[in-house]
């Protein structure tokens, strides 16, 4: 990991973004972390829309993280932002747009494609970074995940034992593969589901959360689109983490 920037917030947040090998990455650290009292960590899951077009979100997301006590680290996804492109992905992309604009079913075929060689590539990044996260001085675990491509988050708490809770957002279509893998899971989870989400199949959401193996699960279910997350919808979420990660704070 190597650093390249660095710049305190106004509210004493310290942001630096990264490297790791090719890909870039942002983390936020709160002013109360040190070496002595180090700040659990939150991953942010992005979309792939790129950081640099989701920043705003995401460093408010990364503000409000610190003021609980979290530092917060996100990575780019492949293929997305200043990442190569990746022919496949984007040509699933397009096949999934052509569906939605003709008013058809979305089927197993294209979501397999978009959605599963990202998961294969994107969780081996993660598990990288957070090896090189985790030996930073000011910073430990348990780790939560939060946010992003949910099949990816799936992915990650069933196969990293270092992921300790995580806060899911049911807005993205899922393998059937990744509901195999949901039954792996045991983390405690929050899943947040926009009821009238308009890109988003409410009963597969449904039936993802209904697979999950994890003992103490919540699905917190709000009416209106994919963008109309409620603020108390992330406080509730802030919470979890307060309680299911260690920060001295509960």
């Amino acid at each position: 990991m190597r650093f390249t920037s660095e710049q305190r917030l106004d509210d004493g947040v310290l942001e630096r973004e990264f490297t790791l090998g090719e890909i870039p990455g942002i983390l936020w650290t709160p002013e109360s972390a040190s070496a002595s009292a180090p700040a659990p960590l939150i991953l942010l899951g992005p979309p792939p829309l790129g950081l640099r077009k989701m920043y705003p979100r995401l460093v408010a997301r990364a503000r409000q993280s610190a003021a609980d006590g979290f530092a917060t680290a996100t990575i780019e996804l492949p293929g997305s932002g200043d990442r190569p492109r990746w022919a496949a992905v984007e040509q699933a992309r397009a096949d999934l747009r052509r569906a939605m604009q003709a008013g058809e079913p979305v089927g197993d075929e294209i979501i397999d494609a978009l959605v599963l060689p990202l998961v294969d590539k994107a969780v081996p990044e993660w598990q990288a970074a957070l090896d090189a996260l985790l030996s930073l001085p000011g910073i430990c675990g348990p780790v939560g995940y939060s946010g992003g491509v949910i099949s990816i988050g799936v992915r990650l708490a069933a196969v990293d034992p270092r992921i300790g809770a995580a806060v899911l957002f049911a807005g993205s279509f899922v393998p059937r593969a990744v509901f195999g893998e949901a039954r792996q899971v045991t983390v405690p989870l929050h899943v947040l589901l926009q009821w009238d989400d308009e890109g988003n199949d409410r009963q597969a959401a449904l039936d993802l959360f209904d697979a999950f193996g994890s003992e103490e699960k919540t699905l917190h279910a709000n009416m209106g689109g994919h963008t109309g997350v409620p603020q108390f919808a992330g406080d509730a979420a802030a919470q979890f983490f307060t309680r299911h990660l260690n920060t001295g704070t509960r």
